[in-house]
């Protein structure tokens, strides 16, 4: 892959934020510190607020659970601990899992269903094309900690359906030292992780960088991962004021390869079909800032800018017959660039604490996506283009995103004990596209077309803590997700396209509204226990679903109607002298509200036509009703620890599948244990190892229904493996660090 970022713009960076005037320390800092003490509620991380008054589970991670864990990335952390998560791996690629949170997923493959919003420093991270996640462009280790605010949270803005994860990064003044980390093992996987950071007291300067490389062959053939990333971050602050400065590059090329028939499921290891790839060009630079104008009144807003190019081969086997199949090459190229500003009155109201906040944000995107299809014929199980200079499709298409939001939230205290929060975002979503596709007969489509979505959604909520031990939450919030340009462009159900290469044409779209009641408890049951229980339904309107057509691989987006996600949810977590504790159980209800027709010519119950009836209750197909999270860490010794971490999941329904009624039932639930252990030799050196899946247990994360061209196009149910067994060891070398941040093993 050509080599377009350079290192040197990080070095620009550094040197053009360490000219700037002298700012100490600053209680807006408070999400780039070790501790976890409050959840931001804005997009804009400002001072936060405490969880006792946030009207909602929320759930919390730092970067020492990271570390002791070993975590690869974000998806693999999120699946391994947090309640009502599960994650699905499509393509059996490590940086490329589905991660579903209350039903609800964001995911990096292009054309899938996006429902969580992410945001990294108060910047949203959902691409514009298709509000995708790429989880490879994150730096695990430049993480601080992070929160996952659960439900319809309007202040979030767009695609905040069932949930927002906000992720803050380090700073060099509460992470100094170095930190340098090598590991290998299983499946060629080789590794480099570094981080430094330091601060200059006097001049109230600090720095942060973090550098990760990462190379594996993967598990199955066809599945390796080449994977650079580089954060740089500078910091500039006072009692008054804190400015940042970062910069964030990466550089990714990852194969993945599709679910395996049952027919063949005895050798997981072999490609379906393929090649199949995905490459990344990241470059993103943020600036960020705050400033008490008074004791009471504090001011925050960012500028980024985001560029994205992104590289796709797609293998699209039909049939083995000769030049009966497909090669798609694609070029994403996107460009995003926004701000926002937040306004928060700390001061009393009429005698009662209160917390006001204000602001405003507005993001754009700019695109352009170029597809080009080859004839191609399967020889193996490899699609090779039969004739490279000869396209028999493509796709040349340009779109606009101009995302505007303007939202407010007041937290008041009626006492010390009872807290009422009220929050509203009025939301405008513009997406504009032109440009044209022809597909392999020849024909041209029209993709111009103006898509405007907007709506006010409003969120009231309540906290009582009778105690500092026990409290109870409850409230009501939407939100809403305008159709993404990927949706827009396949939209035409008498011109079906094959996703994420070809489009067809642009018929309206309705917006989706999601609507979420929640309410609980949670309390402590000694100073280091923490508990809780919680409900929640969430029901969403005119929903989006790709809708399969009678050809293999082609489809369109439709509103199919309403859905619903509802569920329970019970945490315990806590630390026990030199045992740590934490378990997340949730229970996902998700179904189809409406009734509606799809294709699914694979299943086993279709018509004639290929077509199957979804009726109201028919459960949505890929989210596991029941998911279980233990992590169990001991402290042998203050320089050795063993942790543990049990991820059950119960069985779930294949894609193709939505009427629940294929004769090969549903993908079965499965239970799986990692393990991880350090070890300290000295205040420098450290070793670990990491052990995944212990047992060898065979298991499937994803299913879909689908022919499988090598047995005649015989309709099976089609299984992605989860990886086997696997180890991996290594050396971490750390000097001038805090205490706290540079010991793995917490004693507290």
């Amino acid at each position: 892959m050509q080599k377009t970022l350079q290192p040197k713009i990080i070095l620009v960076a550094i040197v053009a934020a360490y000219a700037l005037p002298a700012l100490a320390e600053n209680k807006a800092e408070v999400f780039e510190t070790q501790a976890v003490e409050v959840v931001g509620t804005t997009p804009l991380p400002s001072i936060g607020t405490p969880i006792s008054q946030v009207p909602s589970n929320v759930q919390t991670g730092s970067y020492r659970d990271f570390g002791q864990q070993q975590s690869l990335n974000l998806s693999e952390y999120l699946d391994n601990n947090l309640g009502s998560v599960n994650t699905a791996n499509s393509v059996a690629n490590p940086y490329q899992a589905d991660v579903s949170f209350r039903g609800f997923t964001a995911s990096p493959l292009l054309g899938t269903p996006q429902g969580l919003s992410v945001y990294m420093d108060g910047v949203r991270v959902n691409e514009a094309f298709g509000d995708v996640v790429n989880w490879d462009l994150i730096p695990a280790n430049a993480i601080a900690n992070i929160n996952l605010i659960p439900g319809s949270n309007p202040l979030f803005g767009l695609n905040t359906l069932g949930g927002a994860l906000a992720i803050h990064t380090k700073s060099g003044s509460d992470f100094p030292g170095v930190k340098a980390t090598a590991y290998g093992g299983s499946w060629g996987r080789r590794a480099f992780e570094f981080e430094a950071g330091g601060a200059d007291k006097d001049k109230h300067l600090d720095y942060f960088v973090a550098g990760n490389i990462f190379k594996e062959n993967g598990w199955r053939d066809h599945s390796q991962s080449d994977v650079k990333q580089i954060f740089g971050k500078v910091g500039w602050q006072d009692d008054k004021s804190d400015l940042d400065l970062s910069i964030a590059l990466a550089d990714t090329f990852l194969e993945g390869t599709q679910a395996v028939p049952l027919s063949t499921y005895n050798k997981p290891e072999k490609a379906y079909t393929y090649p199949d790839s995905i490459g990344n060009e990241l470059a993103m630079i943020t600036l960020k800032g705050s400033h008490f104008i008074t004791e009471d009144n504090l001011i925050a807003s960012n500028v980024y800018y985001r560029k994205n190019r992104t590289k796709g081969f797609n293998s699209n086997a039909e049939t083995v017959a000769p030049g009966d199949s497909s090669n798609i090459s694609t070029l994403t190229d996107q460009d995003g660039f926004g701000a926002a500003l937040q306004l928060s009155l700390l001061g009393d109201v009429a005698g009662h604490k209160n917390q006001f906040t204000v602001g405003t944000s507005a993001d754009f995107g700019r695109t352009d996506f170029t597809s080009d299809s080859f004839e191609a014929t399967v020889v193996g199980h490899e699609t090779v283009t039969d004739d490279p200079q000869t396209s028999n499709g493509m796709v040349r298409l340009k779109t606009r995103n101009d995302y505007y939001g303007i939202y407010a939230t007041d937290t008041f205290s009626v006492t010390d004990q009872l807290h009422l929060t009220f929050s509203g975002r009025y939301n405008v979503a513009k997406i504009k596209l032109s440009g044209f596709s022809v597909d392999d007969l020849g024909a041209t489509g029209d993709l111009n077309g103006d898509h405007t979505y907007t709506r006010f959604n409003p969120a009231i909520g309540l906290n009582y803590n009778p105690s500092t031990t026990l409290g109870f939450y409850g409230g009501y919030n939407e939100g809403m997700r305008a159709a993404t340009p990927v949706e827009l462009s396949c939209a035409d159900e008498n011109r079906p396209c094959a996703l994420p290469n070809a489009f067809a044409a642009d018929p309206h779209l309705n917006k989706v509204v999601a609507k979420t009641y929640e309410g609980g408890v949670r309390g402590k049951l000694a100073e280091k226990v923490n508990w809780n229980v919680g409900l929640y339904n969430t029901q969403n309107t005119d929903d989006i679903q790709f809708i399969a057509s009678n050809s293999t691989g082609f489809g369109f987006f439709k509103n199919v109607g309403e859905t619903r996600r509802r569920g329970l949810e019970m945490g315990l977590n806590g630390k026990f002298d030199r045992l740590s504790l934490a378990v997340n159980y949730g229970l996902v209800d998700a179904s189809y509200q409406s009734n509606f027709t799809v294709g699914s010519p694979a299943n086993s119950t279709t018509d004639g036509s290929g077509q199957i009836q979804v009726t109201k209750g028919d459960r949505i197909p890929g989210i596991a009703r029941q998911t279980l999270r233990l992590r169990v860490a001991y402290d042998f010794t203050p320089a050795w620890n063993i942790g543990t971490n049990l991820v059950l999941a119960s069985g779930q329904y294949a894609r193709g599948d939505e009427n629940n009624e294929d004769i090969n039932g549903r993908v079965p639930g499965y239970a799986v244990m990692h393990l991880d252990t350090h070890y300290s030799l000295n205040e420098n050196w450290k070793l670990f190892a990491k052990v995944n899946n212990v047992f060898d247990n065979k298991y499937a994360t994803f299913g879909v229904l689908g022919e499988n061209i090598f047995n005649a196009q015989t309709p099976e149910q089609f299984r992605s493996p989860a990886a086997p067994r696997a180890a991996w060891v290594g050396v971490t070398y750390e000097f001038g660090r805090n205490k706290t941040a540079s010991a793995e093993v917490d004693n507290d």
